[in-house]
């Protein structure tokens, strides 16, 4: 897989992972009832898979470069930078 074909699909992943973390701002903003089947259904999805990408086994499954960083993660380089 050469290296414009990765970033491709990560500009992909990472911007439907927004837009599923936007959705429920963006149907508020525009207007749109909630209760719409189309934008509920859209809503639920989005919920499920924001829910779904958070599970400690699902981010360990994922690339490095698609996982999000745990705030206790950082804590041992914290720690290191304010000790020096």
């Amino acid at each position: 897989m050469t290296d414009a074909t990765r970033r491709t699909i990560r500009t992909t992943v990472q911007t439907a992972i927004t837009l599923a973390a936007l959705l429920p701002a963006i149907v508020s903003a525009a207007g749109i009832p909630e209760t719409l089947p189309w934008a509920a259904g859209a809503l639920a999805l989005a919920a499920g898979l924001t829910r779904v990408m958070a599970i400690p086994g699902v981010q360990a499954l994922m690339p490095a470069w698609l996982r999000t960083a745990h705030p206790d993660d950082q804590l041992p380089s914290l720690i290191r930078e304010g000790s020096a």
